[in-house]
């Protein structure tokens, strides 16, 4: 069949899906269900929001000799092994140019090492720049470690704050890619598992025999996995409008302006962040699909949510895994396997400007939705309504043989 008429087939197929869904009762109830598994996440973000925050060790960049760097760096293994549990500052080294401010300012621009304050003037005149304010945590860890290595004894540590620098910004970076994973796979987890039920009421009433002989196969599939997407990107669209709203009333002047950017910007960055969750669903609901048009049953249907829901608990956690370092092999092969893929580039688009590995993603995944769509047709047409060729299983040939 030409793609033009299997596109119009699927196009039929998803108006009806789509207008059956959204004009009934109970897409009112739908459209209220996110409500408590956000509070859920609210809760669980904020407590892992102060983990992070308290695993956290900044990197301080120390201008100065090798020998004022070792006596601060004794100092530091000395409160180290003394304050186990409580984590330091990292320190590196660089020496000492003609313009220390010059010199600062680069290496607070710099991302490798990301550097959150930059410490000079050693020994006389100690001075802490970056993203530092006087009294905050890695202030009071650096007048410590120069007590300890006596360095400067008696002098305070002057304090310069800036708004940004490398190592703050990583961090904020690495927030934002972790809260669009943690939404993505939110989002995929609650709507794609409806997928698995799509074929039940066709198979029940013998409808699907009148739609499989009047289009094929997967035109019936492309149109209820478009269909679905359409209702499940309505919904987030009034779940987004209801959320905006609310932080509109009740946010704080100034608290939008407060969320850590991400590397392409926050406009681009919503936009993949639409396009990825499409592609998400579109590779799991794939998946789902033809794994639930092999049911016949409500009851096998929820047999199937608890496996497949655990399938995507590991999916996710390879991608969050992976978003630590998306350059390692970890990384690679989060992006590269299809059903992660989305995961783990929406991770590398809150860290990482460059637009062409979306574009070769994007590409990727696409073509691993026609693949599985096409083996889970195939699939059905052959297990489900007979009508492909059957292979004989070993052992009835031998038993014809004799």
């Amino acid at each position: 069949m030409r793609l033009g008429a299997l596109l119009r087939s699927a196009f039929v197929i998803g108006r009806r899906d789509f207008t059956a869904t959204v004009f009934s009762k109970a897409f009112l109830f739908f459209l209220l269900g996110p409500l408590f598994p956000l509070l859920i996440v609210l809760l669980f973000g904020g407590i892992g929001a102060n983990v992070a925050r308290e695993a956290e060790r900044p990197t301080v960049a120390v201008i100065a000799t090798a020998a004022d760097f070792a006596r601060l760096e004794q100092a530091h293994s000395a409160l180290e092994r003394g304050l186990r549990g409580v984590p330091l500052v990292r320190l590196r080294r660089f020496d000492p140019d003609r313009d220390l401010a010059e010199q600062a300012r680069g290496l607070l621009a710099s991302s490798s090492p990301p550097v959150t304050a930059v410490l000079s003037g050693l020994p006389a005149q100690p001075r802490l720049t970056g993203a530092v304010r006087s009294g905050d945590q890695i202030h009071a860890q650096v007048e410590l470690l120069l007590t300890q290595a006596r360095a400067a004894p008696g002098s305070p540590v002057a304090v310069e704050t800036m708004a940004r620098a490398s190592g703050s910004t990583a961090s904020a970076r690495a927030l934002t890619a972790h809260g669009g994973q943690a939404l993505l796979f939110l989002l995929t987890l609650l709507l794609a598992g409806m997928l698995l039920s799509q074929l039940i009421e066709e198979k029940s009433n013998k409808v699907i025999e009148v739609l499989a002989a009047a289009v094929p196969v997967e035109a019936i599939f492309l149109g209820k996995l478009f269909a679905m997407l359409a209702m499940s990107l309505l919904g987030i669209t009034v779940w987004a409008t209801a959320a905006l709203t609310g932080l509109t009333l009740l946010a704080s002047p100034g608290a939008m302006e407060a969320l850590p950017p991400p590397a392409l910007g926050w406009p681009a960055f919503a936009i993949l962040a639409v396009i990825y969750f499409a592609a998400a669903y579109l590779l799991i609901g794939a998946a789902f699909l033809g794994i639930g048009a092999q049911a016949s049953t409500v009851r096998e249907v929820q047999t199937l949510s608890m496996p497949v829901t655990m399938a995507q608990v590991v999916i996710f956690a390879l991608a969050t895994a992976a978003a630590a370092d998306m350059d390692s092999p970890a990384g690679l092969a989060a992006a590269a396997f299809p059903l992660s893929s989305p995961y783990a580039m929406i991770a590398r688009a809150a860290q990482d400007g460059a637009w062409w590995p979306h574009l070769l993603a994007l590409l990727w995944q696409a073509l691993w939705i026609a693949v599985i769509l096409r083996f889970a047709a195939g699939l059905f047409r052959r297990s489900v309504l007979k009508s492909g060729p059957q292979r004989r299983r070993w052992w009835r040939r031998a038993v014809e043989a004799s």
